[in-house]
């Protein structure tokens, strides 16, 4: 685990503002192969859907479901797009770095995107933000800035650090178990190409941390899209 990212220094000329190269490769070949699967989804849609379009469809319910789950259907249609968005996404990033780390060098270039915090803080930073910005226009501004200090308003600075907090801990839980998940699938790629004992004594453990991580992935993703659906719910119901 001594291995470094590929970082670019001094970007634009600026000292401190650096620019991780795996990052964006990652987050490009994520980008692409949600794109890519949404095409064929999309693209000759049927009445008996069968192959991509059966896939998209499935997503398309469970995605929502999530919505129906934390509000009703009429505000929660406006959101579909958001929620399907990072579902998908999400779990295909979770999933890219299930099968194995791409190590040039010193450098780890191949990786699940979502095992960095600065992209899982983003995450949640832009879902948090898209909450305020449609509580505003779904309730109105005086409406929404009034729920902060209604029925108390020394409650105020308590639902500040709530903002701060929910943002962290949307973040950091996806992080957290991606990054750990990597951790451990490394420790037992160690072991199981250490000897032909470790080997046969590693590929076991090996295999069955594989298929839990692929549970873990598709876990975080439904996590991560429920609670963003649960906060957008917070900020544009009235009876929040």
């Amino acid at each position: 685990m001594d291995h470094t990212a590929p970082i670019y220094h001094d970007l634009f000329g600026i000292s401190w503002l650096d620019f991780n190269l795996s990052n964006v490769l990652m987050m490009f070949i994520t980008s692409l192969i949600v794109f890519v699967l949404c095409v064929l989804g999309a693209r000759k849609l049927q009445m008996k859907p069968s192959g991509a379009q059966n896939v998209m469809e499935w997503i398309l319910d469970f995605v929502k479901g999530i919505i129906n789950d934390t509000m009703d259907w009429k505000t929660g249609k406006l959101f579909l797009p958001l929620a399907l968005t990072l579902f998908t996404y999400i779990l295909v990033g979770n999933m890219l770095g299930v099968i194995t780390n791409g190590v040039v060098g010193h450098d780890v270039w191949w990786k699940s995107p979502t095992a960095d915090p600065g992209i899982t803080l983003t995450l949640s930073a832009m879902v948090i933000v898209l909450t305020h910005f449609y509580g505003i226009k779904l309730r109105g501004g005086k409406a929404y800035l009034k729920s902060y200090v209604q029925p108390l308003w020394p409650l105020f600075p308590i639902k500040i650090v709530e903002e701060f907090s929910n943002t962290l801990t949307l973040g950091l839980r996806l992080f957290g178990n991606l990054y750990a998940g990597e951790v451990l699938l490394s420790l037992l790629v160690g072991l199981t190409t250490s000897s032909v004992l470790g080997f046969l004594g590693g590929a076991i453990p090996f295999l069955a941390w594989q298929g839990f991580s692929v549970f873990i992935g598709g876990i975080q993703a439904f996590i991560f899209t429920m609670l963003a659906m649960v906060y957008m719910s917070h900020k544009v119901s009235e009876d929040h």
